[in-house]
């Protein structure tokens, strides 16, 4: 018997004889490529899926559109106005009367039955279909606001990888240093102080890098929660802070944030439901009409069945909906105000945002090409000027302390910069690119 061993699974072979050796081999070959057939993709699957998922923004903007639970909640909202219509779609019911009594006649048996006229009905349901986009629009805005918060999220969490990357940079620097320092120490030409230094700054970029490791587990749990995903996924994100972003003009992003910002859409259709409201309250105007049928019995000796009917009307003589219509009528200006009100604030804003959007651009710019080119190139010379021997360590900390500085303000103005652009496209009320 022989027993072969593959992960925690055992599997038990008898083989044949010794003399039948060549039949052997056979088997045993045979076994070996159904062990190799079924643990080597087992363990190719589990070292993939222990591997992190790539994500790029559009994907995340996407997954959010379909599992944030904000987004599911309002969709869902969507059956509730539409049930609206059907309500509004229903008619009146009748009212059966029975009644006995020891006059005559001695039974009664009566139907009354409302009449809805001068289209009451039909305005009353162009009144709940005109609600009905309202939830739309609201539902837009909630998931304008949501693509925001990814967006943000997304490069909050770049950013902080960002930041962990140059905390390992740096910290590869410091051991650099140190090795530099406890030469020269041991060579004799600095003193035991910069060995102490050289020590400090090493544990000092260890701590910083355990906290940024930290804070990146913080940002990628964030953006888990608004994708509704579990908590502790971890994500390969593939799309750079310092992509491009759109270059439409300031005259093409007011004009079409005149058409598609939802707080403008949200008020030209409170104007519509508005108009609706009036029209069904002068319809209401209209007087209401019951009519009533049955049939009396057992009235002798005039009749044992007789039928009867008759109208009744109400008389519109005190109210005919004055006080609601001039509250519509205050409603319906009060509304275009406001439309005007917020075209201009809409207009303001976006102009704010893209003008903040383009320094930030223009800020990135100069880091990119200017400062941090420099401020790397000081850092090599200080630290190639403490290896020589021609500058003491105070020299090197101050310009790893001014690179380090420049390296954080660079990811920072990256970051601001999308956050500006995802401030500019939420104004607007639609995606930019």
């Amino acid at each position: 018997m022989r027993l072969i061993h593959a992960f925690s699974s055992e599997l038990i072979v008898s083989l044949p004889p010794v003399t039948q050796c060549k039949h052997s081999t056979r088997f045993l070959g045979a076994i070996a490529l159904l062990l190799f057939g079924i643990f080597v993709p087992a363990f190719a699957q589990s070292v993939d899926s222990s591997q992190p998922k790539k994500l790029s923004l559009q994907e995340a903007l996407d997954i959010a559109t379909r599992q944030n639970l904000d987004l599911v909640a309002a969709r869902l909202r969507q059956a509730v106005s539409e049930a609206g219509v059907q309500i509004a779609r229903q008619r009146p019911n009748p009212t059966v009367s029975f009644a006995a009594a020891r006059d005559l006649p001695h039974e009664s048996l009566l139907v009354d039955q409302p009449l809805e006229l001068g289209g009451l009905r039909g305005r009353r349901m162009e009144l709940a279909r005109s609600e009905v986009p309202l939830v739309g629009i609201e539902y837009a805005t909630l998931e304008r606001q949501v693509r925001r918060k990814v967006r943000e999220a997304y490069f909050g969490a770049v950013l902080a990888r960002g930041v962990t990357a140059f905390q390992i940079r740096l910290l590869e620097i410091a051991k650099r240093l140190q090795e530099v320092a406890q030469t020269r120490f041991e060579a004799g030409d600095v003193p035991q102080l910069e060995t102490v230094q050289a020590d400090l700054i090493v544990a000092r970029a260890e701590t910083d890098l355990i906290v940024s490791r930290q804070q990146e587990k913080t940002a990628l749990s964030q953006l888990n929660i608004l994708l509704n995903e579990p908590v502790p996924m971890d994500w390969e994100l593939v799309t750079p802070m310092d992509g491009p972003l759109s270059s439409a003009s300031m005259e093409e992003l007011i004009l079409r944030a005149q058409q598609s910002n939802p707080d403008l859409q949200h008020l030209a259709q409170e104007q519509k439901v508005e108009e609706a409201r009036r029209s069904l309250l002068q319809a209401q105007r209209t007087p209401k009409v019951t009519l009533q049928f049955g049939s009396d019995f057992n009235a002798p000796p005039d009749f044992r069945v007789g039928p009867r009917g008759q109208i009744a009307v109400e008389l519109p003589l005190f109210s005919r909906n004055q006080g609601e219509l001039s509250q519509s009528q205050a409603i319906s200006r009060f509304l275009e105000s406001e439309v005007q009100a917020n075209r201009r604030t809409v207009a303001g804003r976006l102009q704010a945002a893209y003008l903040d959007l383009a320094a930030r651009q223009k800020q990135v710019e100069l880091y990119h090409d200017k400062l941090l080119p420099a401020g790397r190139k000081l850092a090599e010379m200080a630290e190639e000027s403490y290896r020589s021997g021609k500058s003491g360590i105070l020299n090197v900390l101050d310009a790893q302390r001014s690179t380090r500085q420049l390296e954080r303000e660079y990811l920072d103005s990256l970051f601001a910069m999308q956050s500006k652009f995802a401030e500019l496209e939420e104004t607007i009320g639609a995606p930019l690119n």
